[in-house]
Formats: C-alpha cells, structure tokens, sequence
C-alpha cells in the first residue's frame, strides 16, 4: 500500500528531502543480518509504500511539494535530481512567488482558498498513480506561515476529500527560545484545527533534536540540515517495512497502522478540573506505545517492560496499548536500532507552555490586528484555546 507524502513550507519540503533519501538509502544498503530473499522482499516493499518509477529506471518520490516561494522547492528539486538516485515528479509541486510572511491567517484565510484547486489537483493526480493507497503523510512546520496555516487548509480539505483515508501530520515544534515573534499564535491555531482534521500528529521537538545533535552525535555547530537528517532517520525508521505481530512471514501493508478509535469509557472518569500540571509526574502515562526492532538480535530483545500495566491509563490493558514490530533487516548504517512511538503524557508541559504564551500575548492584544486583517477573529483565537486546554486536561487525566 502507498503512501502519498505532502511536504509544505520550507521546513516541510527540507526534511521532506531528507526522509526520501534516507528512505532510499537504506533500502539500497547492503545487508548481512538479513537473507537475500528478505532484504529483496524489504525493497520492494520499501518501493511500493514511497516511489513510483519512470522508465529509466530512477525512481520517482510519491510526493507533492508545496510552498508560496519558489527557492526551496527549487533547491529541493535539484538536489533530489543530482543525486541520481531517485527525484520528484515533474509536475509535483506547486509555487508562487510571494510567501507567508510568517502569518498564520494568510496561509490559512489567502493561500489556501486561492490555490485550493489547484493543490488539491495535483494531490489528486498523486494518488491516482498508485495502484492500493493507504493514506497521506504531511509534513510541515508549525512556527511560520506557509507550512503552518497553508498546512492546515490543505489537511482539512484532505479530510474533506479522503475521509477514509489515514491523514498523518509531522509536526516540527518550535524551539522554545523562540524563532518567530507570533510563533506561538501560529502554533495553537495549527494544532487546534490539526486535532480536528488529523488523525493522527507525529511531533518532534527541535529542542531535543538540537540535545541528540550536541551531546550524543558531538556535532559543535549544529545546522537545520544536521537537524532534519536526524528527523529523516527516525521517521525512516518508523516506516520503512517491518513484520507485525501478527505476521513473522509478510512485511505490513498498511506502513500507517495505527487504531485511530481509542476512546475512553464515558464514566470512572475524575473531573477535568481536578488535575493540575504541578503535581509530578514520575513517568508519562500513555494510551499507547509501539516499540520497532530491527537488526541484530530482535527477536530476543527483551520488551516485557512496556507490558506494565502502570505505564497506561487505567481503562486500557496493556495488551491494547503495546505493540512491537520486529525484522532481522537493519536500519542504514545501524547494526541495530530501536525506535518508541508513543502517545502519552510526554508533550503535556511543552503544549501547555505554548497555550499560556500565546494566552498572554493574546491578553495584551498583542498582534492581534495582524491576524484579524485576514479574516481570523479574536472568538477563532478563543475557540483554538478551549480546544487545546481541553487537550491538557484530558492528558493529565490519564
């Protein structure tokens, strides 16, 4: 099953790069973990999920590159070409000339219902190329404008459209000293209509992305391109095939598998207003967690931890929550790697600490006519608090 990947904005389209070379990368790389059946097997899995091929044997990203300035999707391009090893297609992106300018209502409220037939066109034609699709992986940041505002136009006209269809959103979260003046108004209107179109949100934090670079890869002057090969590893090693449980002989069809119907029981519940951030957390409760294996000695990896029933919330048994996928064939350059995707407590402080930033702007009207001017009213901004407050306190309930 393929997947069709959206990458927009500059962040977006960088690491977009990044995730598809890695991705080739390795499917390329010899290994001597793996029988030559399995690493063959591995491949054209590999090929299904994320390329198409032209005739000249390169093969082709399933993707769609969208931005409101021509220079990175320009670079972008050029760099998949000169790699000779796979490139974008010819008619996969779409640009203009002017940007965002860091504004969340004007990729939002302008670029997005501008354009909207025209990118919507171009994702249709994507998916219309493969033969059994499985969903969409989105890309983009949440800071700036265009991968933030457009990004969020275009994943709700995506659930407009392919309601049946898995949409997963990348998100790259800000560091926390702060990048854009309004980073943190354009964070919370992302977020909060991401949760109501998205099925599901990958996050990753710049700022423990920067820590990986520093202190476990000794890296002295780190780079976005230093960050974001960093990002593409981790995401390659969470989509490039495995096995699932239920299957040791036939790598997973769907590379998005994931239950997106938890919910919890309508009574037992405490209410919302009782938990407060401050009291400790001695560990991040979770709904669920999926451990990948893959390399050197999976199959004995020893995994019962994630078994602890005190890792979940009381009313989901760990057999519900925990899932491990394995396969002998490694990782890139890794002998052996192992890779957590959880859905737990963890992102409760950082988000309530972006709410109750933009809370304060938003109180001193601080840059509000800034988005207003566009057609984003203060009762938006409301709306976009209540949800994510509501996010928190259902996350520190758990």
């Amino acid at each position: 099953m393929s997947i069709v990947t959206v990458q927009l904005g500059q962040c977006g389209n960088q690491i977009g790069f990044e995730v598809f070379d890695a991705l080739l990368s390795d499917s390329h790389s010899s290994q001597g973990l793996c029988s030559m059946r399995e690493n063959e097997a591995y491949q054209a899995s590999c090929k299904e999920r994320f390329f198409s091929e032209e005739e000249n044997g390169v093969p082709i990203a399933r993707a769609v590159l969208v931005d409101m300035e021509p220079k990175v999707i320009n670079q972008t391009l050029s760099k998949a070409a000169q790699s000779g090893q796979w490139k974008y297609g010819q008619h996969a992106c779409f640009c203009q000339k002017q940007g965002s300018g860091n504004n969340w209502a004007y990729g939002y409220s302008v670029h997005g219902p501008r354009h909207e037939e025209s990118i919507m066109n171009i994702i249709r034609k994507e998916v219309e190329k493969c033969d059994s699709f499985s969903g969409f992986f989105i890309i983009m940041s949440m800071a700036g404008g265009t991968g933030s505002g457009l990004g969020a136009f275009v994943t709700q006209n995506l659930e407009d459209q392919y309601s049946n269809s898995l949409k997963m959103n990348q998100i790259i979260w800000p560091y926390g000293t702060g990048e854009v003046i309004v980073q943190n108004y354009n964070s919370i209107l992302t977020l909060s209509h991401l949760y109501r179109s998205s099925d599901a949100l990958l996050l990753h934090e710049n700022d423990a992305i920067h820590k990986i670079c520093a202190k476990l890869m000794n890296i002295k002057q780190i780079s976005f391109s230093d960050i974001n090969q960093v990002l593409a590893h981790q995401l390659g090693s969470v989509f490039q095939p495995t096995y699932s449980a239920e299957s040791s002989f036939h790598y997973r069809r769907n590379p998005l598998g994931i239950d997106r119907h938890v919910r919890p029981p309508l009574s037992g519940l405490p209410p919302l207003s009782k938990m407060s951030l401050n009291k400790d957390l001695h560990f991040n409760t979770s709904i669920a967690n999926l451990v990948i294996l893959r390399g050197k000695d999976v199959q004995s990896a020893d995994v019962e931890g994630f078994k602890d029933p005190a890792l979940y919330t009381s009313w989901l048994k760990p057999v519900n929550a925990f899932n491990v996928w394995k396969t002998q064939r490694a990782f890139s350059k890794y002998e052996k790697s192992a890779v957590l995707v959880s859905n737990s407590q963890f992102l409760v402080k950082p988000l309530d600490m972006i709410v109750g930033k933009a809370w304060n702007m938003f109180a001193s009207k601080a840059y509000i006519h800034q988005y207003t001017k566009f057609g984003i009213e203060e009762e938006d901004f409301l709306d976009s608090f209540t949800s994510l407050e509501q996010v928190v306190a259902s996350y520190c309930n758990l």
